[in-house]
């Protein structure tokens, strides 16, 4: 795991090589144990060419330092990331000649490049973000893996293109100012993320997951290479998984977990309690000779913490197990530190949490595996049981009958009852491109309409998070568009900033593209039964995991910020929202946000989605010193 920054710019107009150092400062706590750097040109001048990289070591720290140049100094590479399958590529490249003096995968990814071309992308099992400049072909290629666990964000004016892992290290480099994107604020409210390519800053943009990019001649293109196998029509299942799919998926979750675990630095596991991370860790102890160590943060409401059963599973199969709480004061410093690391907003308050347990963590080990992914792959959330009912409901429902008679029912149900309100509000918006965001999302667009007081036109919906093949069940349809958008631009931007703030790797056995390849190839069936969801994985772990872990109810990795913004954060929420030094406050329906912070101080909804959003929202505006 590592940070990446570089250029390709005019001679004439390049900022010279001190702004690679700034813009590699910037990412140091990214790569905390070493830095590099390289300077090239085309051959006719015209153009200068940039990699920098900070490191962290973890596969051959002596071998592994980046750039990594070519024997013939026609290749350059900086590499963010893990490549787990870089030892069978390396038995099948030293078959075909190329001569190895490392033992990291970095030198894998060189002589792939060499030997395959673009084709290696296909052939490449793990994260990863890299520049690779290519003298001969005079080339930039930049590419990010298919889930996009890792980030490569751009900066692209016409005569120069900058890339880098972080968009604070684009803002170190002279000339890319920190300006406010209005649409991607609204689409901020809206999803309570920005979906890719778009950012919170102008100018700046995401290289998609799956996709990459090149530089060739002064003319750049990107492009696609792979999409989630939920979005695409499975083959026929192989004969193994026909005839016992339970032990395939047992086997392949079990190959993954083992792969993730070659490291040359100690490392463990983050722990919640939940089935998806107690699996990883029972499968972990199959494969270590010593103790996983394991870490958990709790909280000192009980309705939130799992920590009884994160140290159920630790005492189970002998973990070196850590735990530490976290409580409602520690929102006030982690906070505005998290948006810091993840320059945006933060959308969830899970990524204090993480930050905390990643900090706690490193201390010992510089890697984790998580469970990060399962529930995007094997339909974990409420969600996936009730969306495949919204098309019936909305067939029996005309919405005029909707709006006068169900909504007002819904609407007198008490807080505790906000599940049931956003399913039914999810069921009423008829467009899935409001529906699908609005299950995990802020406000859907009408609301979104009622509360902001700013004259903005709502960017048009990108599809590329979307699908409308007919042959896609309407549950595959949901896991798409969690795999392409939510995941990505969300919850896997928030495991990379949270642990490597900490400088920490983590890994996700579950977001293997071969496991989720295997799920999609099986029936809806096997990721909820009987509503049952993620039934194979429970299956899988029937005769492995304690009954009580299997059968739970998922809570999620939640923090209670609904309890804290009604009591111990009410008045930091409110100077932040409504006070006179809010950068926000008149971006807003003033009355429309008096109302919503009254009744959730009153207990009468739940609005920690969206009090949430919008306090990271203002906070933001006040690191970045932006206006609009």
């Amino acid at each position: 795991m590592c940070g990446i920054a570089g250029w390709i710019d005019l001679q004439e107009k390049n900022a010279a090589a001190g702004a690679l150092t700034g813009m590699t400062d910037a990412l140091a706590h990214r790569g905390p144990d070493g830095h590099g750097a390289y300077h090239a040109a085309t051959r006719d001048g015209k153009h200068a060419v940039a990699l920098g990289h900070r490191r962290l070591a973890i596969i051959d720290p002596q071998g592994g330092v980046q750039p990594m140049v070519s024997r013939d100094h026609q290749i350059a590479l900086v590499f963010n990331g893990e490549i787990y399958n870089f030892q069978s590529l390396r038995d099948e490249l030293k078959a075909q000649g190329f001569i190895f003096s490392t033992h990291s995968d970095t030198e894998v990814l060189l002589n792939a490049w060499r030997a395959w071309g673009l084709d290696s992308l296909r052939r490449l099992r793990g994260m990863f973000a890299f520049a690779l400049w290519d003298a001969g072909r005079e080339m930039l290629l930049l590419a990010r893996d298919r889930f996009g666990k890792k980030p490569l964000f751009l900066h692209h004016d016409g005569d120069r293109l900058i890339f880098a892992s972080e968009i604070k290290a684009l803002l170190a480099y002279p000339g890319v100012a920190a300006k406010q994107d209005k649409q991607s604020a609204l689409d901020y409210l809206h999803d309570r993320y920005v979906p890719g390519p778009h950012t919170m800053f102008d100018g700046i943009t995401k290289l998609m997951p799956g996709s990459y990019a090149l530089w060739q001649n002064g003319k750049w293109s990107q492009n696609p290479y792979a999409v989630p196998p939920d979005g695409e029509q499975p083959p026929p299942p192989a004969a193994a998984l026909r005839d016992n799919p339970v032990q395939a998926f047992t086997d392949k979750l079990d190959e993954s977990v083992r792969l993730r675990m070659i490291a040359d630095v100690p490392f463990g596991a983050f722990l919640s309690g939940g089935v998806d991370s107690a699996a990883i860790v029972a499968l972990m102890s199959r494969h270590s000779q010593l103790p996983v160590n394991t870490f958990s943060v709790g909280f000192e409401e009980a309705a939130f913490d799992e920590t009884v059963y994160a140290a159920q599973i630790a005492k189970q199969f002998t973990t070196n197990h850590h735990e530490w709480r976290m409580r409602a004061g520690d929102v006030i410093t982690l906070l505005p530190e998290a948006i810091r690391f993840r320059d945006a907003p933060v959308a969830e308050p899970t990524d204090m949490a993480l930050l905390t347990l990643s900090r706690h963590a490193a201390q010992s080990v510089k890697m984790v595996l998580t469970g990060e992914g399962s529930d995007e792959i094997l339909a974990g959330y409420p969600k996936h049981r009730f969306e495949p009912w919204a098309a019936r409901y909305q067939s029996l429902v005309p919405a005029p009958v909707h709006d006068k008679l169900i909504a007002p029912l819904i609407d007198a149900l008490p807080a505790r009852f906000y599940r049931a309100r956003t399913v039914a509000q999810a069921f009423a918006l008829r467009d899935a491109h409001d529906r699908l965001p609005r299950w995990f999302g802020a406000l859907s667009l009408a609301d979104r309409a009622a509360l902001v007081n700013a004259a903005i036109t709502p960017r048009a919906v990108d599809p590329f998070a979307f699908t409308d093949a007919p042959d896609i069940s309407p549950l595959r349809r949901c896991l798409y568009f969690d795999q392409r958008s939510w995941l990505p631009d969300n919850l896997l931007e928030r495991g990379d900033r949270m642990t490597m703030a900490a400088s920490i790797e983590s890994r996700m056995p579950f977001m293997d593209h071969e496991l989720a390849a295997l799920v999609a190839a099986l029936p809806d069936t096997f990721r909820i039964r009987n509503g049952t969801q993620k039934w194979i994985l429970r299956a899988a772990m029937r005769h492995i995991l304690p009954p009580e872990i299997l059968s739970r109810r998922k809570v999620g990795f939640r923090v209670p910020v609904s309890l804290w913004f009604r009591d111990g954060l009410r008045d930091y929420v409110h100077d932040h929202l409504l006070g006179d030094h809010s950068r926000t406050r008149d971006f807003y329906n003033r009355a429309a946000l008096q109302t919503i912070l009254a009744q959730h101080v009153a207990g009468r909804f739940n609005h920690e989605k969206l009090i949430w959003t919008l306090l990271s929202f203002e906070l933001f505006q006040k690191e970045y010193n932006l206006a609009f």
